[in-house]
C-alpha cells in the first residue's frame, strides 16, 4: 500500500531538497574538475589505447571524490522521496541543479556564463517558487 508523504513542514521539505542539490553539484563540479585535469581523453587513448584511458580516470582520486557525493545525492534522494511528494521534489531538485551547476560552474571552473543563461537561472528559480507554493 502507498503511503502519502509524511513531511508537512516546508523547512524540513527545503533541506531534504537542498541536501540532494548541494550533494549533487559537489559530485558533479568534482568530476568535471577531475575530468579538465587528466585532459582529452582521446590523446590518452590514441596515446596509450583504451586501458591508458580508463587508468587515467580511475587513478584520479578527484573522480572518485565526485562519484562519492553523486552515490550520496542519489541517497539523499531516496530519503527525500520516501518523505515528499514526487511532483514537489523532482522537479524542486533538478530545477535547482541546474542553478548551482551553473553559478558553480562559473565559480569554481571559471566557466564563461552570459546573460542569457543568468536570466535562464532567474526563471527557473521562479517556477521553483511557483511549484512550491
Amino acid at each position: 500500500m502507498i503511503t502519502p508523504a509524511t513531511v508537512t513542514n516546508p523547512w524540513a521539505a527545503a533541506a531534504m531538497i537542498a541536501g540532494v542539490v548541494l550533494t549533487s553539484t559537489t559530485g558533479e563540479v568534482t568530476i568535471a574538475s577531475a575530468m579538465k585535469s587528466i585532459g582529452d581523453l582521446d590523446a590518452i587513448r590514441a596515446r596509450s589505447g583504451m586501458g591508458g584511458a580508463i587508468r587515467a580516470v580511475l587513478t584520479s582520486p578527484r573522480f572518485f571524490a565526485g562519484v562519492f557525493f553523486l552515490a550520496v545525492a542519489f541517497f539523499a534522494m531516496l530519503f527525500a522521496l520516501n518523505h515528499l511528494n514526487l511532483s514537489l521534489a523532482g522537479p524542486a531538485t533538478a530545477s535547482l541543479m541546474l542553478v548551482t551547476n551553473m553559478i558553480a560552474g562559473k565559480i569554481f571552473l571559471k566557466e564563461n556564463v552570459d546573460r542569457r543563461r543568468w536570466t535562464a537561472v532567474a526563471l527557473v528559480c521562479v517556477g521553483v517558487y511557483l511549484l512550491a507554493h
